[in-house]
């Protein structure tokens, strides 16, 4: 590996875009030099530059540059999907820490497509138990829930996003509480189309800046998550 991330490339996109056209494990063995330096490498880089800043946030965040500690896999694991694609059409990193319960558990993430790129903090897939939980937390506690989303307005480049309920919870809070309240799971992220930035060491910058920004959230999230260590 380089010393230093200094971006993705457009060879990072094309491989990401003809791994999934050729969907064939000998393909992908051919070009396996092409995945380990072109997608492989600059995700390692990009976390282990991000490391020391992710665990000031939360020491006990898993910040090791390995597939399935911190960086996805790129192969689908299809044994209970309709979809027999082999690869996957993104490839993302994580901060989180390691538990049984990640999916239910607040996650950083930085994610790569074809066309564009994420990141920010959210959860993978929240349960009933766990929502309900943060609602009464909020319902408890408003202020507090306030303090941590001050840095959330409609003018920012962080979107909240997530299915809300088609049937909206009782709740008397305000709107802006309300846009959170009523949803089923969700994650709030920067959204960008390719461009400039994607290829350069800026990249790092911006998602650093963005991770720290999202912190006073992380912790109060990770706080009143259900099965979080006492």
């Amino acid at each position: 590996m380089t010393n230093k991330f200094n971006g993705f490339s457009k060879e990072s996109l094309t491989f990401l875009t003809n791994v999934n056209k050729k969907n064939s494990k000998e393909w992908f063995e051919k070009n396996r030099d092409t995945y380990e330096k072109q997608l492989l490498e600059p995700f390692r880089m990009l976390v282990a530059e991000l490391g020391e800043d992710m665990q000031k946030i939360d020491p006990r965040f898993e910040v090791r540059p390995q597939i399935n500690k911190t960086i996805s896999k790129i192969f689908r694991d299809t044994r209970f999907s309709k979809n027999k694609s082999i690869f996957k059409k993104a490839m993302w990193l994580t901060f989180k820490r390691p538990s049984k319960d990640w999916k239910d558990a607040p996650a950083y993430f930085f994610e790569l497509m074809t066309d564009s790129y994420r990141y920010g903090l959210g959860y993978y897939s929240a349960s009933r138990s766990t929502m309900d939980n943060l609602r009464e937390s909020i319902n408890n506690n408003p202020k507090e829930f306030f303090r941590a989303t001050a840095f959330y307005n409609e003018k920012s480049d962080i979107k909240l996003m997530g299915d809300k309920y088609k049937r909206p919870l009782e709740s008397s809070h305000p709107e802006i509480i309300q846009d959170w309240y009523q949803r089923k799971s969700f994650y709030l992220a920067i959204t960008r189309k390719i461009d400039g930035t994607l290829f350069s060491p800026r990249l790092k910058v911006d998602v650093a800046e963005c991770f720290k920004t999202l912190g006073p959230l992380y912790m109060y999230l990770y706080k009143h998550f259900q099965t979080a260590p006492k």
